[in-house]
């Protein structure tokens, strides 16, 4: 009888110690971006669809040794040594995770270095919003836009397909994301339906430019 407890607790324990993702609680209220972002959407979105990314990515955790005790920055790094599985449940979790920090229902602008560096790179900030936009509107199916810093420690705006991110060392286009747009049809469509190109105009009424500043500066560092 002891042997069989002793047992069940080994696979228990086995199976707690490597969830070792959760889906991070919202840092407002599923209704503080409205109108721009509804709250059923942003329950749905939350807890639905990032909360089954977690789970998808904790039952790979589970049951690849290599991926446990890796932080989720360090498996989006090494993607392509992993199982289609993983590429897009981790991609999901950290793209999410990030999504929901540069949101904020105060929104604002953009400061200090990183303004000076969007005016010297795009020309002002409205031709960076417009670029920005363009190729959040036409990444083809699902995806994400992306701000990122490049690799030689220049702003650029790029887009990846599915859950993929610029972290991936199997995208094209890598680099640090500071700012991102989940464009999803699961993000906008309760609201928005097809028009995509409202639900990117209501976005830069609700961005947290101070987590993206913050960002901009850690990125810089690296």
């Amino acid at each position: 009888m002891k042997k069989l407890l002793v047992s069940a607790l080994v696979i228990l324990i086995s199976h707690v110690s490597f969830a070792q993702f959760t889906l991070p609680a919202l840092p407002y209220a599923y209704n503080a971006l409205e109108p721009g972002f509804d709250e059923q959407t942003m329950q749905i979105h939350h807890e639905k669809h990032h909360g089954a990314y977690v789970s998808n990515l904790n039952k790979e955790v589970t049951a690849n040794p290599a991926l446990q005790g890796k932080t989720i920055e360090d498996i989006c790094k090494n993607v392509s040594k992993y199982n289609t599985s993983v590429r897009n449940n981790g991609g999901g979790h950290y793209n999410h995770s990030l999504f929901w920090t540069i949101l904020s229902p105060k929104g604002g602008s953009p400061s200090g270095a990183l303004a000076e560096d969007i005016n010297k790179t795009f020309g002002s900030f409205d031709n960076f919003k417009a670029q920005f936009s363009d190729s959040a509107k036409t990444r083809f199916g699902s995806g994400w836009a992306w701000l990122i810093v490049d690799q030689n420690g220049k702003l650029k705006i790029t887009t990846t397909p599915n859950q993929d991110n610029p972290l991936m060392d199997v995208v094209k286009e890598k680099g640090t994301p500071v700012l991102a747009l989940d464009v999803w049809e699961h993000a906008y469509y309760l609201k928005y339906q097809n028009k995509r190109p409202d639900y990117i105009n209501a976005f830069w009424n609700i961005v947290n430019w101070d987590e993206v500043n913050k960002r901009y500066n850690e990125a810089k560092k690296k």
